[in-house]
């Protein structure tokens, strides 16, 4: 499924343009970060939730984000967002019930993208974490794309 949403990649371009536009206004990370899962989680219609998880004193603590309440705080090892910190990469899982050491926030998430937010020295400092209801709803145009959009934040 992950590729057949015709335009999906003409649809992040047309977003990765409008919060370059909207960065403009700021260079603070966290409205940058609040901006950036708005527009993305009103935007792509297979997104459940979608937000941030920003790394402070070892543990990942939520940050701006959209949908329901989400887990506070991400003390690690396991889930699908330190696995993005540990690897430095993108994490696609299809299958959230099959992702050992998965954290669920949500029961109704069933599969996930996490994408490493670095700072301008490359350290990763947050991830940007997107849940979907459907099974497999994340594919290589979901990864380049909020690669994207996530290096226009810092």
């Amino acid at each position: 499924m992950h590729d057949d949403r015709g335009g999906l990649a003409g649809r992040y371009l047309r977003i990765a343009d409008q919060l370059a536009e909207l960065f403009l206004k700021t260079d603070d990370p966290t409205a940058r970060m609040a901006t950036a899962a708005a527009v993305l989680h009103h935007k792509m219609p297979h997104f459940f939730w979608t937000g941030f998880y920003r790394l402070i004193d070892g543990a990942l603590v939520v940050g701006p984000y959209q949908g329901p309440v989400a887990c506070a705080v991400l003390h690690g090892p396991e889930g699908v967002c330190w696995a993005g910190v540990r690897d430095g990469a993108t994490v696609v899982v299809p299958d959230v019930h099959a992702f050992e050491g998965h954290v669920a926030c949500d029961a109704r998430s069933r599969s996930e993208i996490v994408v490493p937010v670095r700072d301008r020295a490359g350290a990763v400092i947050a991830v940007l974490d997107v849940d979907s209801e459907r099974p497999d709803a994340f594919g290589e145009a979901d990864r380049e794309g909020l690669e994207r959009i996530v290096a226009l934040l810092i």
